[in-house]
């Protein structure tokens, strides 16, 4: 068989699950929690069907792109699964075509994928949950509950320029105080100088921080302690409602936006800030398990003891998954708990279900 004919063969198999995947997979999230939302903000708080539209699509592409893991292994698994059943697979091994050959087409289209959400994890969909979230609190919750935010970020930006960042472990407004503060400061995209204070309160319309380092910080990187000080106005001119509104959630940036701020808090900043490093590691990691999950899908559909129906494959695949985020969200809870490496803590998944796809894939040509 020519490789061209191969190819199409293996994708042809795997493109009518993958598609019914994100389909299938895309509604059952969006019936269990935003078609949920959406319907208790109409009747319980007389939401406007528009706005509420408005919130659903901002929140669909963070959710579909959630699904491309899962619709990767249903793809691969059902779509090996039906040329294995067809003997197929036994053919083409019996016309000494290596499983290696056969998956090469799911593994290379699941690379396209795994890039593809990794870079609108990057761009898109930021832009769309920090839209959501803005709709959600200015147009239906109309900014009435004021709650206790955790780590978030300021960024000041002038004719395109970063000048400052601000970073906040903690931020009340209800009671106009903030703790686990550092502001970083830029001059021609470099940073020079970092503030800290452990915490930070609102008074006579203005911010004082408290014990609290400066350090000056040369262009070679250097990082020099400047002075202590006890008390200090902080130069900012937002009072604690509007620096509610101005300010980020870490889950709503990307991972780039979170790298430059743990490069620059690494060693200085008097906050933990292992949580944001495993989430700056799983923001990473989660996309390339569609490449995973693919070559697990393709290993595990292509043996003989799987030979099976539609809906055998499709529960198969929400076993993996729902397995998949079991074990990252362990590991998620180590990591942030200081128990595993933030590293490990957002790898591990991958790595771990990786071993198997490997595994599958290997068996297959000892069957």
């Amino acid at each position: 068989m020519r490789p061209g004919l191969l190819d199409k063969l293996i994708l042809g198999a795997a493109v009518g699950p993958f598609c019914f995947g994100i389909l299938i997979f895309v509604l059952i999230f969006v019936a269990g929690d935003l078609l949920f939302q959406a319907a208790r903000l109409i009747i319980e708080q007389g939401v406007a069907f528009d706005v509420v539209v408005r919130l659903f699509l901002y929140r669909l592409p963070e959710v579909v792109l959630l699904t491309v893991p899962m619709a990767s292994l249903l793809g691969s698994l059902l779509g090996m699964s039906n040329l294995n059943g067809a003997s197929e697979i036994t053919a083409l091994k019996s016309l000494g075509i290596p499983f290696r050959r056969i998956l090469r087409p799911i593994f290379f289209v699941s690379f396209l994928i795994s890039v593809t959400t990794l870079v609108l994890n990057e761009t898109f969909v930021p832009m769309a949950s920090i839209a959501a979230d803005k709709l959600m609190k200015y147009e239906i919750l109309k900014n009435q509950a004021s709650v206790v935010q955790e780590k978030v970020f300021l960024r000041d930006e002038r004719d395109g320029e970063l000048k400052r960042v601000l970073y906040i472990d903690q931020l009340d407004t209800s009671k106009g105080t903030m703790g686990g503060i550092m502001l970083n400061e830029f001059d021609d995209g470099l940073l020079k100088s970092t503030v800290i204070a452990r915490t930070g309160v609102y008074q006579n319309s203005q911010w004082w921080i408290e014990d609290g380092r400066a350090y000056t910080i040369n262009n070679a990187g250097d990082v020099k302690l400047l002075l202590k000080f006890d008390r200090q106005v902080l130069a900012l001119k937002l009072s604690p409602e509007q620096l509610e509104r101005s300010t980020r959630q870490p889950s709503d940036m990307s991972a780039r936006e979170l790298w430059v701020y743990l490069r620059q808090a690494e060693g200085i900043a008097i906050t933990d800030i292992s949580k944001l490093w495993v989430l700056f590691h799983l923001k990473l990691a989660v996309p390339w398990a569609c490449m995973i999950m693919a070559v697990l899908g393709a290993g595990f559909g292509a043996s003989k003891r799987s030979r099976s129906g539609g809906g055998v494959g499709f529960g198969i695949s929400v076993v993996i998954v729902f397995a998949y985020y079991v074990v990252m969200s362990l590991c998620r809870a180590f990591g942030e708990s200081g128990n595993l490496s933030p590293f490990i803590a957002g790898w591990m998944p991958n790595i771990v279900f990786g071993l198997l796809a490997i595994y599958f894939s290997l068996r297959v040509d000892r069957l």
